[in-house]
């Protein structure tokens, strides 16, 4: 069993149709342990530090616009193969793939309002963690 943590964010537009509660039931629904919360406005520096792996891409400058326009709830969840069972809830980045049934599918309209961001690997839910939370702020 491979006891893991991943990182999670409901984007602007899932905070702005008020999901976070039912996303986060579908996190405990499936298993997962909810280990840190936290609602933030992320400002510009913020979102260009965390999507720095996209900078200079076609769509970098609108998904800094967009992650800014309204609050984010950050989530860490803690669960066997977490990163994994995360990308699975999710769904496909573009909302108009996801299938039926994924928090994407469900809840996403477009890109890059697909009303969550979920951590591709176990590195960069670190990172990603890290970003958002002290080792303190998390639940043991």
């Amino acid at each position: 069993m491979a006891i893991e943590r991943t990182f999670t964010m409901v984007k602007p537009d899932g905070t702005a149709r008020q999901l976070t509660g039912e996303i986060v039931r579908r996190f405990a629904d499936a298993g997962l342990k909810l280990v840190g919360l936290r609602m933030v406005q992320p400002d510009g520096w913020d979102a260009r530090e965390f999507y720095a792996e996209h900078k200079g891409k076609d769509f970098y400058d609108g998904l800094v616009e967009y992650m800014t326009s309204g609050p984010v709830v950050a989530c860490v969840l803690e669960g066997e193969n977490a990163v994994k069972a995360l990308r699975s809830l999710a769904g496909a980045t573009n909302p108009a793939k996801a299938d039926k049934g994924t928090i994407r599918g469900d809840f996403g309209l477009e890109l890059p309002k697909n009303t969550i961001h979920g951590s591709d690997s176990p590195a960069s839910a670190e990172r990603e963690i890290s970003f958002f939370f002290k080792p303190s702020d998390l639940v043991k």
